[in-house]
């Protein structure tokens, strides 16, 4: 990266820039916006169609049967609480790493989060079947004297998702207080006075700002340690199985890893067409989708050492059943979707390495889409063929995906993107404290390089000529 596209914040002023993040909330949307938000709703209200033809009819219409228990249902419920982690982890890790290129993606981060948790908490309530009676799971004294198995898988799951999205909400809105307060000083009438209660009568004094960093270090410290451990519960619903390809140590730390990778990759799904809908090609910039794609190597460079590590152990316990159980994965009756994850997971991202590849915006946004595809297939894979083929050959099954299901699939994913589209009209879809803070950042290091002779760089257009006076405090 260039120190020319370093410090290229530094040429925005400071009202400007405000305004121009902040238009996409106070002004109407774009026809592509709307086309998109529109595609998306129609997706996620045939999603509701199956679910509600499903509960009319009852489980018999999807693909479940024994031996394989958990299908597409589980599949799309693993996959959403991995985005939901990633997108939390990622914004507080490069918080906490004072990473430069933050302010990108931290707000679009953190609104997936929330969006993708209600659409991980919704598959369960779908696999049950009898969803209306999704209570029965909580812990609470009734008249029925009854209470829940705190074995159960579906126990565990509902207490990680209330945890996570209960923290996950206080991040995403303590960080939001300056944007809120912009808005309401900006906005007029009945907005003005609904922004109002929503900042908090936040004012941007010494007195307001103080604790709120000091909160809101602290809460991307508890983010850290929840993402694992919130994780590491999901992984537990198979670790803890005694069946083959369940069985496995390495699931916890396996498992955030994948999560990192596909919220990484979900991070350029999202981000590049906010760039191009909402014009914000300044404040997101190539050089900062290059260092997501950057991230995505060494996000799957760990993955494919673990999917390798599974094998090995699998090879070294000579365990005959464990054996079978990666042998039939990889070459039995669901071959095709293991090859196509170890093609998007394992090799499609080395493509990476190259330049070329991450600086280009419309094979970032093909790539990302296949690489979430890739991770969907992962946690199919894995999922039914270990209960496809497990002890007793004479118990094995096919499990075959019906329309039914493939309908409820589709409508997650498009509930989840018309909630976050929706969101980009109420919240800014940058922080914009943050992004004039990056910007006064920017005009400091010119300044200083400046005074030594090294701005502007060599080479450049108005190489050698004086650093132009800073513009007026307020701008």
């Amino acid at each position: 990266m260039s120190l020319a596209s370093e410090l290229a914040p530094a040429d925005h002023d400071l009202r400007t820039a405000s305004a121009t993040v902040l238009r996409p909330v106070e002004s109407w949307p774009g026809f592509r916006y709307l086309a998109g938000t529109t595609a998306v709703g129609l997706v996620a209200i045939l999603g509701f169609i199956c679910w509600g033809w499903q509960m009319y009819i009852g489980m018999g219409v999807s693909g479940l049967m024994w031996p394989v228990m958990w299908g597409a249902y589980i599949t799309n419920y693993v996959f959403w609480i991995a985005i939901a982690m990633s997108g939390t982890f990622l914004s507080a890790a490069l918080y906490l790493f004072r990473a430069r290129f933050r302010s990108a993606f931290s707000r679009a981060a953190e609104t997936m989060t929330i969006w993708s948790i209600l659409s991980a908490g919704l598959f369960p309530l779908i696999h049950l079947g009898r969803s209306w009676r999704a209570y029965w799971i909580l812990p609470y004294p009734n008249q029925r004297r009854l209470w829940p198995n705190f074995r159960s898988s579906l126990v565990l799951d509902s207490y990680a998702i209330t945890t996570y999205l209960a923290v996950s909400l206080v991040f995403w809105y303590i960080g939001m207080l300056p944007d809120l307060a912009e808005l309401r000083d900006r906005a007029t009438g009945w907005r003005r006075t609904l922004y109002g209660i929503a900042s908090l009568g936040w004012t941007g004094s010494i007195r307001d700002t103080s604790p709120f960093l000091k909160l809101y270090i602290l809460l991307a410290g508890l983010e850290l340690a929840l993402v694992f451990s919130v994780h590491t519960t999901v992984a537990w619903d198979f670790s803890t199985a005694l069946i083959p390809g369940w069985h496995e140590e390495i699931f916890p730390p396996y498992f955030v890893a994948g999560a990192v990778f596909s919220g990484l990759a979900m991070i350029l799904t999202l981000i590049i067409p906010i760039r191009e809908w909402f014009h914000l090609h300044d404040f997101i910039t190539v050089d900062h989708l290059e260092k997501v794609c950057q991230l995505i190597i060494v996000a799957s460079s760990v993955l494919t050492f673990s999917y390798a590590t599974e094998y090995f152990i699998a090879w070294y316990s000579a365990d005959t059943y464990e054996r079978s159980a990666y042998w039939m994965r990889a070459f039995g009756r669901y071959s095709h979707p293991f090859w196509m994850t170890v093609a998007f997971n394992c090799a499609l991202p080395l493509l990476f390495f190259w330049r070329r590849f991450r600086r280009s915006i419309p094979l970032m946004f093909i790539m990302s889409i296949l690489m979430n595809v890739g991770m969907w297939l992962e946690r199919f894979v894995f999922i039914v063929t270990s209960l496809a083929y497990s002890f007793d050959p004479a118990a094995w099954g096919i499990y075959h995906v019906t329309w039914i299901e493939i309908g409820i699939t589709a409508g997650g994913f498009g509930g989840f993107l018309a909630l976050f589209l929706l969101s980009l009209k109420v919240i800014p879809a940058l922080p914009t404290a943050e992004v004039r803070r990056d910007i006064l950042e920017a005009r400091r290091q010119r300044q200083a390089l400046a005074a030594v002779g090294l701005w502007p760089p060599p080479g450049s257009a108005g190489g050698g000529q004086p650093l132009a006076p800073p513009p007026a405090a307020g701008s």
